[in-house]
């Protein structure tokens, strides 16, 4: 058996332990990385840890660690409370309420991973408070967040917008955003009405909800609001990174008593955590030994000239389902749109991208992305974390299919 090959079954293998056992897949994930790259491979340990994804685990690390520390002084309470309101009483309003919130924090320069980040423990608080599951609102605020994540302002955007112009291809930083914004509120504002969400909205009015602010916020739950206000700031107008700018937050948290570090750090989904950066780790010795690259050759030879936004979007959505969208598939796909459209014999370049944009980001809800992993962590404590990974995977790898679709009729037929 060949060494791509080898690779892409230990990693089928981990995936199904995922699906069918309670191991966390991040254990098994890194485990196989060693046997396939040090073992098979001739690979240095070095190579095989080079794969550790440092930024993902600080990100992870310090946003749920300042989010902990909100949750343990009850500020993450109150603010649910509080934002609750502005549905008025009727439920179903909540997870569009943040799927707005997500899709504008992230087109404002937050980027889709640090807007998750910031939202995703308050909505979930929310969520828990009106009885809507965690699963929908995951989507809710995952799908927003990587509708406004190719904003000219926004990382991925940059990123997108970067190797476009590299290719000759400029004046297309808005084209880009509005392709990935339709398209993926299209099926982010679809999906959640048809999985819960309309019904929620057809009960109308639900009591308590929206008389249930409370007392006034204290002290420490006053001063947590503005190290979090202040982090959103920094974040989306200062481009400081969300991990460290996180961590500064929780340094001052601690250092002001505002909250039981001790608490704090036990309430952290390290499982979730172990899970993200193990998986990417063999993910990383995938691309190593050209594992990704056969899976997309074999895909890519079923492709034509009418069916290439479809085909392209699909294969992009599956690897991006386990993989980083602005760091591993738009870096490896994008350039290949000009010889990929001399195989075909013509094309739209720019149809070509959007799919390759929007395959790749609708997959995002998957808890192997950084976008379902950081809802995940930020899932109440009485939520089945098993269940909820694998009705986020289901519907991640769900997408690769879906996002084909919507692609072929939004840049092909249309």
């Amino acid at each position: 058996m060949s060494l791509p090959v080898l690779s892409i079954v230990a990693f089928a293998v981990a995936i199904l332990l995922s699906c069918f056992t309670t191991i966390n897949v991040g254990i098994v994930s890194v485990a196989f990385a060693f046997i396939v790259g040090v073992w098979f491979g001739g690979m240095r340990v070095q190579d095989v840890a080079a794969g550790f994804p440092g930024s993902i685990f600080l990100v992870l690390v310090g946003v749920t660690l300042l989010f902990s520390q909100a949750q343990v002084n009850g500020t993450l309470d109150h603010v649910a409370r509080r934002s609750i309101r502005l549905a008025h009483g009727n439920a179903g309003w909540i997870g569009l309420i943040f799927f707005g919130l997500a899709v504008v924090l992230s087109a404002a320069g937050a980027g889709n991973i640090a807007a998750t980040a910031l939202l995703a423990p308050v909505a979930m608080a929310a969520a828990a408070r009106c009885g809507i599951s965690s699963f929908l609102m995951t989507v809710a605020v995952a799908t927003g967040a990587s509708a406004g994540g190719l904003s000219p302002f926004a990382p991925t955007g940059v990123i997108a917008n970067g190797l476009l112009a590299r290719m000759g291809i400029t004046g297309a930083a808005w084209p880009t955003f509005f392709n990935n914004f339709l398209a993926e509120s299209f099926v982010g504002v679809g999906g959640y009405l048809l999985l819960g969400g309309a019904r929620l909205l057809g009960r109308g009015r639900i009591a308590g909800l929206v008389d249930a602010d409370g007392e006034p916020f204290t002290g420490k739950q006053k001063l947590t609001l503005a190290v979090i206000g202040a982090l959103i700031v920094s974040v989306a107008f200062l481009r400081m990174d969300v991990g460290m700018g996180a961590f500064l937050g929780a340094a001052l948290l601690t250092l002001a008593r505002a909250a039981d570090e001790g608490e704090a750090v036990k309430g952290m989904p390290w499982n979730t955590i172990v899970m993200v950066c193990g998986v990417t780790v063999l993910i990383s010795i995938l691309e190593k030994t050209g594992g990704i690259g056969l899976f997309t050759t074999l895909l890519a030879k079923f492709s034509t000239q009418s069916s290439i936004t479809g085909v392209i979007a699909f294969v992009t959505g599956v690897i991006s389902v386990y993989s980083s969208s602005s760091g591993v598939v738009l870096p490896a796909f994008l350039p290949t749109i000009p010889s990929l459209l001399e195989k075909l014999g013509g094309g739209d370049a720019m149809a070509i991208a959007s799919s390759i944009n929007v395959g790749a980001h609708l997959v995002d809800v998957s808890p192997l992305s950084t976008l379902g992993a950081l809802c995940m962590a930020a899932a109440p404590v009485t939520e089945d974390r098993t269940a909820l990974f694998h009705k986020l995977l289901a519907w991640g790898l769900s997408m690769s299919v879906v996002g084909a679709v919507v692609c072929w009729v939004f840049f092909g037929l249309l």
